[in-house]
């Protein structure tokens, strides 16, 4: 059979292009059997994208350029996210000084509690503690902030703007840049708090102080500045083993929840490539060796691990599964392949801060590759 009369087209090449009234006629049918396969192909492929994000069983080719987190600066379009963003990051490395300075009131709260009728040393704990629980709460409401700064950044990240991931980050790397100082900033901030019980000590036993000053109607100077209610949202910020990763995992799926108009797989494809991004840098050595830092080899394994946290959080089956959109194999090879003191906070990072790596439908090998 003739290409014409499969395509419902007359073929240049074919003596049927010459059309007789009974030919004309059947052109015409095949014309409308035409548009109807397409009319069809429209409704089964708006079909498709509902469920694509579940049934999507194939890695797609990864993306294939250089991110460049050293020096990307915004072009014009980015400029007013870029500066909203920026206001926040500046405060960052101060941040994260301040945390690695803490050393807490441990010696004071101790002798306070051996001590419970000696006034003078709980009016010491007291005067060490107040002062910690102010730098206590600086590091939360900054916690807020960098929520605020997630959802600008995703909001340019996964618009209309370009038709895809791929194009967003090539195209917007000053903001690409951006998303992956925030990840960097969160697990270095978790990795600091983790290593010190002597925040939940400090707030622990200061808000036991405060309980009994307010039952014994003592003034307390600080309780203007941390009130009960935001010293509950404290408490449970600091509850959480990774406290500024749990706000961004969170404030990823209520950004996803809030933009119903907005389909979820523009923001877990900006994560599976932000991720696949960073996979494939790291195992290029002529991408890698245009890194200026060698402190930038760290930085993008930090992010590497955050996206795929924060992809496991937000798609319906999580980083793990067939469908992901992540080489995990890929991804959890690169980081065996580092010196292994430097990436064990990470690989424990995928262990136990993940929602779906325990799932029956994960991938044994997978698993086994993080034993």
């Amino acid at each position: 059979m003739c290409g014409c009369a499969l395509s419902g087209r007359p073929s240049p090449h074919c003596s049927r292009g010459v059309q007789t009234s009974s030919s004309s006629s059947l052109f015409l049918e095949h014309q409308e059997a035409d548009g109807c396969w397409r009319t069809l192909h429209r409704r089964f492929h708006i079909m498709g994208n509902l469920l694509k994000v579940l049934t999507c069983t194939d890695l797609e080719q990864e993306p294939n350029f250089f991110l460049d987190f050293e020096n990307a600066q915004p072009t014009e379009a980015e400029r007013e996210v870029w500066g909203e963003v920026d206001a926040v990051l500046k405060d960052s490395e101060a941040i994260l000084d301040e945390l690695q300075a803490y050393k807490g009131a441990g010696q004071e709260i101790r002798e306070a509690i051996q001590n419970p009728n000696d006034e003078a040393l709980q009016e010491q704990a007291w005067a060490a503690v107040v002062p910690l629980v102010g730098k206590l709460k600086k590091f939360y409401e900054f916690s807020q902030r960098l929520e605020a700064a997630l959802h600008s950044l995703l909001g340019a990240l996964t618009s209309e703007t370009y038709s895809d991931s791929t194009q967003h980050l090539e195209r917007e790397q000053a903001l690409a840049k951006q998303f992956a100082e925030i990840l960097d900033f969160t697990l270095r901030f978790d990795e600091l708090k983790m290593t010190n019980p002597a925040i939940q000590n400090d707030f622990s036993y200061y808000r036991r102080t405060l309980s009994r000053m307010r039952i014994n109607n003592v003034p307390a100077e600080l309780e203007n500045e941390v009130n009960n209610e935001l010293a509950n949202r404290i408490s449970l910020f600091y509850a959480d083993a990774t406290p500024m990763l749990k706000t961004l995992s969170d404030g990823t799926t209520k950004f996803v929840s809030e933009n119903k108009n907005l389909p979820i797989e523009n923001t877990t494809d900006c994560l599976s490539t932000m991720a696949s991004v960073c996979k494939v840098m790291l195992e290029t050595p002529e991408y890698r060796s245009r890194f200026i830092n060698e402190s930038t080899v760290s930085f993008c394994l930090r992010v590497m691990v955050g996206v795929i946290i924060l992809y496991d959080y937000v798609h319906p089956v999580g980083a793990f599964a067939k469908s992901s959109k992540i080489d995990m194999k890929g991804c959890i090879k690169v980081l065996k392949d580092q010196p292994p003191n430097s990436v064990e906070g990470l690989l424990n990072a995928l262990r136990y801060t993940t929602k779906h790596l325990n799932d029956e439908s994960t991938n044994k090998t997978i698993k086994s590759m993080l034993q």
